[in-house]
């Protein structure tokens, strides 16, 4: 692949999905900003939407929340919502109300993104 190629090809991902990077807590002090962001990536039209919890150290069952209305949000105009870099924490909380079950959940981005022309 030439340049012009590889940039075609990475325009294209852009276009595909959204990735969101959620910082510190996510809990109910943040929960309507968790929610405005996954709306106004929507706004896009991506195909698929990415959050990624690397930067988070802490989610409640407010961020839970979030995360679940932002599913349906998502599902609704018809694109696919991942997760990946999930801390221990997190996937805690997701295996305790049986939300793991739920997500497409992705140990990193890397792997997300292999995997991602495949789903």
């Amino acid at each position: 692949m030439n340049f012009y190629s590889n940039f075609l090809v990475l325009l294209s991902m852009t276009a595909y999905f959204k990735v969101y990077e959620p910082s510190g807590m996510v809990d109910g002090t943040k929960a309507h900003q968790f929610r405005q962001e996954i709306q106004k990536l929507l706004e896009t039209k991506p195909k698929v939407i990415v959050i990624d919890f690397k930067n988070v150290s802490f989610m409640d069952s407010s961020g839970l929340g979030a995360l679940v209305l932002s599913l349906k949000t998502v599902r609704a105009a018809g694109a696919k919502l991942f997760l990946c870099s999930v801390n221990e924490q997190v996937m805690m909380l997701l295996e305790l109300t049986d939300m793991h079950k739920v997500f497409r959940i992705f140990d990193s981005r890397e792997e997300l993104e292999k995997n991602i022309m495949n789903v």
